[in-house]
């Protein structure tokens, strides 16, 4: 006998961890706008005008700036896949969870990754890049801007890019974590192409994936001696689609992109600088909501990413217990830490529509109530009056 299936209604939750963060209410509705086909005038209307407004998003006249079609992971796969051929050499950075994830993905396109070491927490260091490239000449630096496994920004972005260049090396970016929050400026940097997912400072459920690559890249795609691996990710066949042939490849996700087009032109209208400033004001009030609690930074104040802080508990508090107990009983979600920060440490998201101060004080007296709960001496609402005062300001 067949079971009826209740309509779906899922917890509502504060989503204030490394990602998904908070969606828009303006991106949830034009989820909801009605489909039309992919190869439609309309739509391809649609396709150029997410085009231009990820590319002012980016800070980038890269022609070639497509949202690829699934996730954060599938962008970073297409970059990758792309670029890397069988038998090259391409630096990773060993400095945190999605270095790992590169070097992975460089593997199964048939290259060599060769990690570029620096411990959990801390940047990379230009001079150790520049050294890497001198001894193993790969043809692909990968660098992470923004480490959402450990809340590092890494710094001297142009310094890494022409490191990589005086070797002939193209440089892969992660921005996943910061595209739409934190400072990223992909032509200024010489960056040869950016991956991210709209999941996290851009406040877009995921499924369309912003993509940029440089002319430079396009050509060694262009110029790869064997086909791409992955068919699906073929940046030479997707460029027939999103460039001016306007060709099918593949039935886009029509309404991923009309989410991720409102997300940008959120973007837009704001400004960017001033939601770089926003996310800057509503993580430093954050981070003092948080040290009052009794919590400790893990990265350096220099290099500490405003959308995502990773933060040492008191007591030696299990991580794990600590988010179970704020999603049960609060409905406030964060998250532990990953790697070498997995047993002492949890991850506070500080994105979108929640760098804001309603959520950001939800989230610290929550937190506050679960520590005391905990055993921890501290007064729950010590974290939402420091946060107050540092809006104040």
């Amino acid at each position: 006998m067949e079971s009826a299936v209740d309509e779906l209604q899922p917890p509502e939750r504060l989503l204030m961890g490394p990602g998904p963060s908070e969606t828009h209410p303006r991106v949830l509705r034009a989820f909801g706008t009605e489909p039309v086909g992919h190869l439609d005038p309309a739509f391809i209307e649609v396709m150029d005008e997410t085009q231009t407004l990820l590319r002012e998003t980016l800070r980038t006249d890269n022609q070639r700036t497509i949202p690829v079609s699934g996730t954060g992971s599938a962008a970073m796969e297409a970059a990758i896949g792309n670029l890397v051929e069988p038998g090259e050499t391409a630096l990773v950075p060993g400095n945190g969870y999605f270095g790992d994830r590169m070097a992975e993905m460089v593997r199964r396109a048939g290259g060599t990754p060769v990690t570029v070491e620096a411990p959990w927490g801390e940047p990379l260091d230009p001079e150790t890049v520049a050294d890497a490239c001198a001894e193993h000449d790969p043809s692909v630096v990968g660098v992470v801007h923004a480490e959402t496994s450990t809340g590092v920004r890494q710094p001297e972005m142009a310094e890494i890019t022409a490191a990589a260049h005086d070797h002939g090396a193209l440089v892969v970016a992660d921005c996943v974590t910061s595209i739409g929050g934190v400072e990223f400026r992909m032509d200024e940097w010489n960056i040869d192409a950016a991956y991210a997912g709209p999941q996290k400072c851009l406040s877009c459920p995921p499924g369309a994936s912003p993509l940029s690559v440089s002319d430079d890249a396009m050509a060694k795609i262009n110029a790869r001696e064997e086909p791409v691996r992955s068919w699906y990710l073929d940046l030479s066949l997707l460029d027939d689609y999103w460039g001016d042939e306007r060709a099918y490849h593949h039935t886009a996700p029509i309404n991923n992109v009309y989410g991720l087009r409102e997300a940008l032109r959120i973007v837009h209208e704001e400004g960017l600088e001033a939601r770089w400033d926003r996310h800057k004001r509503a993580s430093a009030a954050l981070q003092e909501g948080l040290w009052a609690l009794g919590l400790e930074p893990v990265v350096d104040e220099s290099v500490r990413l405003p959308s995502l802080i990773t933060a040492r508990l008191p007591g030696g508090l299990d991580p794990g217990e600590v988010v179970e107990t704020m999603r049960a009983e609060y409905d406030v979600e964060i998250a532990t830490g990953l790697g070498a920060f997995a047993d002492e440490a949890v991850r506070v998201g500080c994105m979108g529509y929640g760098a804001r101060r309603g959520p950001v004080l939800e989230t610290v007296g929550a937190l506050g109530e679960t520590l005391a709960r905990k055993g921890i001496d501290v007064a729950p609402g010590a974290g939402v009056s420091a946060a107050t005062d540092e809006f104040s300001r």
